[in-house]
């Protein structure tokens, strides 16, 4: 008997050792088969979000190729997978001269989900074109969204937002002075990926508004690195322009520089002597450099938060400190509902005659973060 079993381990310990990889291989092409018998029409070699990460990545990878079989206006423009190459499976024929010409590159297709076969049928025309290691997401880009990943939107996309004036904030995260200044897209604010934990209190205070991130194109990952960090702090519609400023200039031209950005203008509310909340805001973001702030409330409150940027003139010592206030650009006087700024500007004025000085009519509420929130009184 045992006799017996000894020859049976060792007829099964041989069979291990002279064909593992036929056993493994085996085992692969069943689940494979599994895989194509629940969802007739899929193509068989499937990945998941996490090994589509390892490739949408900035700097854009080389030796690899995410594509999005999905409409281009209805769905990729919108929203993709970031680095994804738009070549819809309606006019793969038409286009199949855009596919490397290495054929062992790896392509990656998705679309819309399980239910979505577009993917399918494009990685089964590439195969027959010689292509030979293709993957197929089939959960597409609505898994890549649900698993906490950042999606990317198209450069026509983010235009005709632009165009329509839809309520967005657009950030450059390159170096302001020797790019940002340069030439920038029309529109955005400059924050650095370098200096953006200094610069947060450029960001909207609505965690929910929609943020739109770029850089110097596929070769750069400051946009796609601050994008993470806002996506840290809680804000919930936060996307990616991979193309950047360089693929802008390619369709659009080149955009505003440092000098010939125009400053915001202060506008004000039926109060001429009071700034409008909007426009308070949009200068803060865009041209912060060009007011001149003062906190006229008292230094305890300071202290425990105030607009970056501001200097803290309690309302009681203004007429004192007249002399601080600047002649080359406006001053505007906050504090926390209007009532302490509006007195503020008043007794400056009379101290400083030809003062060009705007109060914000508002309350203004901080965090513990160190955010703030203006509503209107």
């Amino acid at each position: 008997m045992k006799l017996r079993l000894s020859l049976v381990y060792m007829g099964l310990l041989a069979t291990l050792v002279a064909a593992p990889g036929d056993m493994v291989l085996g085992a692969a092409m069943a689940a494979d088969s599994a895989v194509a018998e629940s969802r007739a029409g899929w193509y068989s070699h499937l990945v998941d979000a996490d090994f589509v990460a390892k490739h949408a990545i900035l700097p854009k990878p080389e030796g690899v190729l995410i594509i999005d079989s999905r409409p281009t206006g209805r769905k990729y423009d919108p929203g993709h997978i970031p680095t994804a190459f738009n070549l819809p499976d309606s006019d793969f024929d038409k286009l199949t001269d855009q596919l490397p010409k290495d054929k062992s590159t790896l392509l990656i297709f998705y679309c819309e989900g399980y239910e979505c076969i577009l993917s399918h049928n494009s990685a089964f025309k590439a195969e027959k074109l010689g292509y030979t290691n293709i993957k197929v997401y089939a959960a597409g880009y609505p898994d890549w969204i649900k698993t906490g990943h950042i999606g990317a939107v198209s450069l026509p996309f983010l235009k005709k937002k632009l165009d329509e004036g839809a309520t967005l904030t657009l950030i450059d995260s390159r170096p302001k002075e020797r790019k940002y200044d340069k030439g920038h897209i029309p529109g955005a604010i400059s924050l650095p990926d370098s200096d953006f934990e200094k610069m947060l209190d450029r960001l909207p205070a609505d965690k929910s508004s929609p943020l739109y991130f770029y850089c110097e194109g596929f070769s750069c990952k400051l946009s796609s690195d601050s994008a993470e960090k806002a996506v840290k702090l809680g804000y919930t519609q936060v996307k990616v322009v991979p193309e950047g400023y360089p693929g802008w200039v390619k369709l659009y031209g080149a955009g505003q520089t440092a000098s010939a950005a125009s400053k915001p203008m202060i506008q004000t509310t039926a109060d001429k002597d009071a700034i409008a909340i909007t426009s308070f805001e949009k200068i803060l973001k865009e041209a912060p450099d060009s007011i001149f702030l003062v906190d006229v409330r008292d230094p305890a409150e300071f202290a425990k938060g105030s607009i970056k940027g501001a200097v803290n003139i309690p309302v009681a010592t203004v007429e004192k400190r007249v002399a601080e206030l600047p002649t080359d650009k406006p001053v505007i006087f906050f504090c926390s509902a209007g009532g302490r700024s509006g007195d503020a500007l008043d007794k400056a004025r009379k101290a400083k005659p030809g003062l060009v000085a705007y109060f914000l009519d508002a309350n203004v509420k901080w965090t513990p973060d160190g955010a703030y929130v203006i509503t209107p009184n």
